[in-house]
């Protein structure tokens, strides 16, 4: 029977794949000019600008939870959404040295507040923006997902297929289990470079991809098209990628 790591232990694991990511990202801010920083990023209506803006404020936001974690006194993560949208506004034209100077402290302040909880308190629930309740622990797998996908959103030559195994794994069995709702066509997926497969959606499986387990999660976190997937519907020849069906926002 496989042990189940404490909550404080989860957390250091997890914290350490967050300062390896970090340093991935810093080296990929370190080659933008001030032109790149200016030029739509993957996400619709934001800059490259934006997205460093928003990874920024977002440890910010992961410390006010942490903090609260400590203490025992409730911080919101935002003040409030349109505080945290106006962050992001003002933040995103700023210049690269800039940027990578804020990426550095906010990083920084996250790690200091991780290293300040006890190991009761990683096990503490929290609210997240969205009002959900998780517990503290989950706070560095949540910082790791900001930092991989946004650094792909960033089109600055990283990519799904840079993403480390143990992330896309984790994703690929997270959204699966989050899209495997009524509403949504059934497609089993079915990864070519490990063991591992999946269905989504409900209803009777016509559709099968099939594809390495990073592109596979790319797809479903809307980082990819689904293009270079192999497509077959009952079983048959390759169909194109477009017979896949749209999903949700990950949201």
């Amino acid at each position: 029977m496989t042990q189940q790591l404490a909550p404080a232990d989860l957390a250091a694991a997890t914290l350490r794949d967050v300062a390896e990511s970090t340093e991935r990202l810093l080296r990929t801010v370190v080659e933008l000019t001030p032109e790149a920083v200016a030029e739509p990023s993957g996400l619709p209506g934001w800059t490259r600008g934006h997205v460093l803006a928003h990874i920024a404020r977002n440890a910010d936001s992961l410390v006010n939870l942490l903090e609260t974690a400590r203490t025992g006194v409730e911080i919101p993560q935002y003040a409030s959404e349109s505080a945290r949208e106006e962050a992001i506004q003002q933040g995103a034209p700023r210049p690269p040295a800039e940027q990578l100077a804020d990426l550095e402290a906010s990083a920084e302040r996250l790690a200091q507040a991780a290293a300040a909880l006890s190991p009761e308190h990683w096990a503490v629930q929290l609210k997240h923006r969205l009002g959900y309740v998780f517990p503290a622990y989950e706070v560095p797998a949540k910082r790791l997902g900001e930092l991989e996908y946004h650094h792909v959103d960033l089109l600055a030559d990283y990519t799904p297929a840079h993403w480390p195994a143990g992330f896309a794994v984790d994703q690929f069995d997270l959204l699966a289990q989050k899209f495997s709702v009524p509403g949504l066509p059934a497609v089993a997926l079915i990864c070519d470079d490990i063991e591992h497969r999946a269905v989504i959606g409900d209803g009777p499986v016509t559709l099968t991809a099939e594809g390495p387990v990073r592109a596979l999660a790319a797809w479903l976190s809307g980082r990819s098209d689904g293009d270079g997937l192999q497509v077959r519907e009952d079983g048959g020849p390759l169909i194109d990628h477009t017979a896949l069906p749209a999903l949700p926002p990950m949201g």
